[in-house]
Parts: C-alpha cells; sequence; structure tokens
C-alpha cells in the first residue's frame, strides 16, 4: 500500500473516533433517560467502534512500514491482524447483548420511549451510514482489508439503528420489544464478527491460487514466450498489498542455464508489471516428472 493509501486509512480512523465518540455520549444519555436496554447497548457497540477506529490507526501505520531485515516482506499482515482484533470485539459485544436480553426477557422489563429516542436513533442512522460509505470508498481506493472490515461494522450499525427505530414506535405497546431489539441486534452483530473473522483467518492462513489468477498469468505467459509453454505449481503469499508469487516452468532439458535464467526473468518482469506481484520462477527440465 502506498503511503498516500495508508493516510487514507489513518484519516478515516480519527474521524470514526471522534464521530463515534460523540454518537456513543449522546445514545448513552437517551438510552438511561428511556430505560432502553437496546438504546444502551447500541451507545456500547458505538463506544466500541471507537476502540475498533483506534485499531485501524495502530494497523494502518504498522501496515505502512516498509520492509526491514526482521520482517522482509513489509509489515501488511498488520491489517489482517488489525481486523481480527475488530472481529473479536464485536464476537464479545454480541455476546454481551444476548445475556442482556435474555436477563430482560426474564424480568419482562421494557423501555421508555419518547421523543428524545426516536430523535438520536434517527441521527444514528444517518450518521453511521454516511462513515459506512466513507469507509467503503476508502477502503476501495486504497484496498485496505481492515477499512472494509470497519465500514462494514458501521452499515451493521446503522441497520441496528434502523430496527431500534421501528421498534422505538412499536415499544408503547409491547414491553418485549425492547428486549427483542436487542437480541436481533446481538445476531447482527455476531454474523458480522463471523463475516470479518473467517475472511480474515483465512487470508492469513493462506488460500488456494484463484484459478482465474493461474488463467491469465498462463495466456500471458505463452503470449510473451510465443508458443504454449507448462507453467505450473502456483503459491502466492499475501501481506497486505504486497504479493509474492512463486511457480514451476518446464523448459528444454538441453537450455543452457544463461538463457533458462533470462527467460524466467522475462516472466517474472511481466508479472510485476501486469499483475503488480513480486514473481519467482523456478525452471524444471521438460523431461522432468511432475
Amino acid at each position: 500500500m502506498k503511503a498516500s493509501d495508508h493516510n487514507y486509512v489513518i484519516r478515516v480512523g480519527w474521524i470514526s473516533i471522534i464521530v463515534n465518540a460523540v454518537l456513543f455520549v449522546i445514545k448513552y444519555w437517551a438510552g438511561i433517560v428511556s430505560g432502553s436496554i437496546a438504546l444502551i447497548a447500541d451507545a456500547w457497540d458505538t463506544l466500541t467502534d471507537c476502540i475498533s477506529s483506534l485499531v485501524v490507526i495502530v494497523g494502518g501505520k504498522l501496515a505502512g512500514k516498509p520492509a526491514d531485515k526482521e520482517h522482509p516482506f513489509g509489515h501488511g499482515r498488520a491489517e489482517h491482524i488489525a481486523a481480527i482484533v475488530i472481529g473479536v470485539i464485536l464476537s464479545i459485544l454480541a455476546f454481551n447483548f444476548i445475556v442482556n436480553a435474555y436477563e430482560r426477557f426474564m424480568s419482562r422489563e421494557g423501555g421508555r420511549f419518547g421523543t428524545i429516542a426516536i430523535a438520536v436513533t434517527i441521527t444514528s442512522v444517518i450518521v453511521k451510514e454516511l462513515l459506512a460509505q466513507y469507509g467503503f470508498w476508502a477502503a476501495k481506493k486504497t484496498g485496505s482489508s481492515v477499512l472494509k472490515a470497519n465500514a462494514w461494522n458501521f452499515q451493521a450499525d446503522a441497520l441496528a439503528s434502523v430496527i431500534i427505530l421501528t421498534g422505538i414506535l412499536l415499544g408503547r405497546l409491547y414491553w418485549w420489544v425492547d428486549p427483542l431489539l436487542g437480541l436481533i441486534l446481538a445476531f447482527m452483530i455476531a454474523r458480522a464478527s463471523y463475516e470479518i473473522l473467517s475472511k480474515e483467518i483465512k487470508a492469513l492462513l493462506g488460500e488456494e491460487v484463484d484459478p482465474d489468477l493461474v488463467h491469465r498469468i498462463t495466456s500471458e505467459v505463452n503470449t510473451l514466450l510465443q508458443r504454449n509453454v507448462y507453467i505450473h505449481h502456483f503459491h502466492l503469499h499475501k501481506y497486505g498489498s504486497h504479493q509474492e508469487l512463486s511457480c514451476h516452468i518446464k523448459l528444454p532439458a538441453k537450455m543452457s542455464l544463461d538463457e533458462a535464467h533470462k527467460i524466467c526473468s522475462q516472466i517474472e518482469e511481466m508479472i510485476k508489471r501486469q499483475f503488480e506481484m513480486n514473481a519467482t520462477i523456478h525452471p524444471e527440465p521438460l523431461d522432468a516428472m511432475r
């Protein structure tokens, strides 16, 4: 990721912290006034977003550090780790909301909704959706997985606030609406946590190279060498936006070492230029067993 892209990560993080801190104070106050578990839970979720955004900033700063002796491929995976931290925070939050909602169901305790709760919730929907769209835009521009994870978190918050707003209008009629909303909110957060964790853990453990990518690289190699070659054994290692590709290629057994090296270098340069990956090509004699 370029230095300018990391600046976006840091900027989005600080904007999120400031906005969510203000929202937390307003929501928590409205939750106390109305006695609503859904609003109080939503307030704590917003405070957690401040922590998530702090993780975004730390992850962005680490990922932006250049490669060094101890980390020869850079620090890009710090973004994946930061996204995992966000996912874990969300899962803990979801569990706490489930417990609180259950306790409210058992005590048959509802909320006391009024104009303040409605105004605060509408404000939350608008602000959270704006933050989410800004986050998605920045993630698309920078290719940052942690920004995308944070944006999904904000959009889940906006959807949760819509549900809470709907429940507020019904909460005056049915006591069980508020704890039900808290439970729905908890499951929405749990789903967002699962999507983030499953994606980021898979990226850290390693994934199979996309067959479409293999096909495109093979086609470009055939075009470059002006003949069909057997290029295989692809491995792709991702370090944030930095990617390392390795593969094997079959070349005539009697070809000189100098010529084989020249061909491999041409392929590596083409992959770097067209696919933005650092490639390492391992030549094998054409008559060697696979």
